[in-house]
């Protein structure tokens, strides 16, 4: 047993067995990808997390032939909805560094995410405002620990896949929410938001909570 396996089992053994929090196991379908065309960009990854008492587990990559990029579920229409947020713990050996794939001068950083139906990923015409990723201020760099992340689903900072702004096509971002087909978070730099990361050393990160409301 490594030392990380051993916080993660200490962790789970303080539990005080409690319902699973929203993201457990059957209540949530949670992929990680993205797959398009039926294959898998995190690549090397499985294509489930693992279910825990606490929520769901992903352990990080250790080698750059190998990261993780988007990991979602589908909730349905996001319309109506104010808020989205996600709790998390990261677990991680001492020294450990989150490398983005593209960017690897750069810290590793997480961010929420959400994707319209129909998308055909290739961001020109239309499609450029059928992705959304967090506000700037509301990227997190990846590191150890206990985190939240909170962002109102009417936050004028939204950027799509070109960076720009609801502002900048008002009709779409509305769609996007009222038509949804994914939620989630991606893992890469500040800003390749999706574009995967890996870890130095072993590491895990578990969701314990993400709520849409």
């Amino acid at each position: 047993m490594n030392k990380l396996t051993g916080m993660i089992g200490a962790a789970a053994l303080a539990m005080s067995g409690t319902a699973l929090a929203m993201v457990g196991a059957g209540e949530r379908d949670w992929t990680i990808g993205p797959w398009i065309k039926g294959k898998n960009y995190s690549v090397g990854m499985s294509p489930r997390p693992e279910y825990t008492r606490d929520g769901f587990a992903i352990d990080f990559p250790t080698t750059l032939r190998s990261h993780v990029h988007y990991v979602t579920f589908s909730p349905g229409s996001l319309e109506g909805k104010r808020e989205i947020v996600m709790r998390y713990r990261i677990d991680a050996e001492p020294g450990t560094r989150f490398v983005p794939q593209e960017e690897p001068g750069k810290k590793g950083a997480i961010s929420l995410f959400f994707q319209r139906r129909g998308d055909n990923w290739t961001a020109k015409g239309r499609y450029e405002f059928y992705r959304w990723y967090a506000p700037k201020a509301k990227v997190k760099t990846l590191s150890p620990g206990k985190h939240e992340i909170r962002i109102s689903l009417d936050d004028p900072e939204w950027i799509s896949v070109r960076y720009r702004n609801p502002a900048d096509a008002p009709g779409l971002f509305e769609a996007a929410k009222r038509d949804t087909a994914k939620v989630g978070f991606v893992l890469g730099s500040d800003l390749l938001r999706g574009h995967g990361v890996y870890a130095t050393k072993p590491a895990r990160i578990t969701v314990t909570d993400f709520d849409i409301r």
